[in-house]
């Protein structure tokens, strides 16, 4: 199938080519998203800085998840409206999930905000940009996924996929690990959840077109390829659904040495896409499968769609049909109304499923959303401060009980890079943390840091030419978040 190349209006010539900083909060979407934000500037003679200090143009690519996420980016802008002061000619944007929530008024209250655009709208950052330094003042593109929702989502769908399509598979530019968007938006509308207000309807992308960039990027050196999407499971264009995508993927990119996927739904996640994980040897035994709450009260409340039950019964199946697979999960503590047995049944659903990680974040109420209208955020926060440690703190020992049982076990990873953190020698406690290490006494090489097929992270010390390939490493040592190694 033939997709439209991007837009690609002409670099103004006054100040050509730009230095461009992007810096990107939240989700593996999000850094998808700078990503390609990033190949369509460079292809227009953009230049990409470390430090904002150093750019021309300074973007935000920001999440709305979460208040914390929020507040980074209210400071960003703040330390954006002194050095604006000192140069006037610096241009300043926001784009993403924040920028469909809140961008609008955040223009008209900051003026030094020069460019908003919504995740939906990030094909048309290089003509607003090109707007703004022609002297047009604040621009923006926001898309009104009520909108979307109509006749012209045909349309959009065209020009979103003409952003995929258009990223740089240059091997000069390449990384060995990618992600591949599935999907886009959620229809799933669950009463804490901003996402379906900012990044729209659930749309599915052509699976010729998925396998097509897969093989792109494996072509030009990837080693270790994501699918994504918020509820990626849900996937279907005409009769092709998940599962047979998964097998496609794999089946027809035989070069590609590992094939992974998030985050998938616990709602009707099939024995089909098991299956394909179970005879597919170059797809990872890892789910990344959020279940929220241990509460079936507050799981109603939260509009997830499935009990305890049916969450643990796709655990069980899952565990049946991939004897190794890491389970990684998510939760939220202090939801409106949570009791302490609330709260204690979230603790049980993590001693049931022995989850390797889970990320455990504090309540915290989204605009626009079900919850924020009907529910009072009635959880006191020094009580979800205490549940958010007590979750922690629990889930710390499990994972360190997971991790322990790999030690002097032989792994394949993907070396990431130099490792800033390593695992201490110490053992014993579950509330153990990653310590700083010293600069290593030997001189053959250095200490990197890596990934398994279940996604544990592996320190070890080996030669840098290493970073982008697959190796073997014997685990040494474990502690709740990562393990130490030998290369073999």
């Amino acid at each position: 199938m033939h997709y439209p190349a991007p837009m690609q209006p002409a670099p103004p010539s006054t100040i050509a080519p730009r230095r461009v900083f992007i810096e990107t909060f939240g989700c593996q979407m999000n850094v998808l998203d700078s990503e390609l934000v990033r190949d369509q500037l460079l292809a227009l003679g953009y230049r990409l800085v470390p430090s904002a200090a150093d750019a021309d143009v300074v973007l935000f690519n920001t999440c709305a998840v979460r208040a914390t996420s929020e507040q980074k980016v209210l400071s960003r802008l703040g330390v954006m409206g002194k050095r604006k002061k000192e140069r006037p000619e610096l241009v300043v944007g926001m784009l993403g999930c924040m920028a469909e929530r809140a961008g609008a008024d955040l223009q008209r209250a900051l003026k030094h905000l020069d460019v908003v655009v919504g995740p939906s709208e990030l094909d048309r950052l290089p003509a607003l940009l090109d707007e703004v330094a022609a002297g047009q003042g604040q621009v923006r593109a926001l898309s009104g996924h009520a909108v979307r929702r109509s006749r012209t989502l045909d349309a959009a769908m065209e020009r979103l996929e003409a952003l995929d399509q258009g990223r740089l598979v240059d091997p000069d530019q390449a990384s060995a690990q990618r992600y591949v968007r599935v999907t886009r938006g959620c229809n799933k509308m669950c009463s804490f959840c901003i996402v379906p207000f900012t990044r729209g309807p659930e749309t599915h992308r052509d699976p010729d077109a998925i396998v097509d960039e897969v093989r792109r990027l494996v072509a030009a050196g990837a080693v270790e390829v994501t699918l994504l999407g918020q509820t990626i499971n849900h996937y279907r264009h005409g009769e092709v659904g998940f599962a047979h995508l998964l097998a496609r993927v794999h089946d027809e990119v035989p070069e590609l040495p590992r094939l992974r996927f998030l985050t998938s739904f616990p709602r009707d996640f099939g024995d089909d896409a098991l299956e394909v994980m179970a005879t597919r040897a170059r797809i990872c035994p890892f789910l990344h499968v959020p279940a929220q709450s241990g509460s079936d009260r507050l799981l109603k409340k939260m509009n997830r769609g499935y009990t305890v039950e049916q969450y643990l019964e796709l655990v069980r199946r899952a565990r049946s049909a991939l004897p190794q697979l890491a389970i990684v999960g998510d939760m939220i503590v202090g939801y409106p109304s949570e009791t302490d047995a609330d709260h204690e049944a979230s603790l049980e659903l993590l001693r049931d499923v022995r989850y390797k990680t889970v990320y455990v974040f504090k309540y915290s109420p989204r605009p626009g959303t079900v919850s924020n209208a009907r529910d009072p955020d009635d959880v006191p926060d020094e009580v979800k401060r205490a549940r958010n440690q007590q979750m922690l703190s629990l889930q710390h020992a499990i994972s360190l009980e997971h991790h322990r049982a790999l030690v002097g076990t032989a792994v394949e990873v993907l070396v990431e890079g130099a490792a800033k953190l390593d695992p201490g020698d110490r053992q014993g406690s579950g509330e153990q943390a990653l310590v700083q290490i010293a600069r290593p006494a030997r001189t053959d090489g250095v200490r990197l840091t890596s990934r398994t097929r279940g996604d544990h992270i592996v320190a070890f010390h080996g030669d840098a030419k290493l970073v982008g390939t697959l190796a073997r490493v014997r685990v040494l040592r474990a502690t709740p978040l990562s393990l130490s190694g030998e290369l073999i």
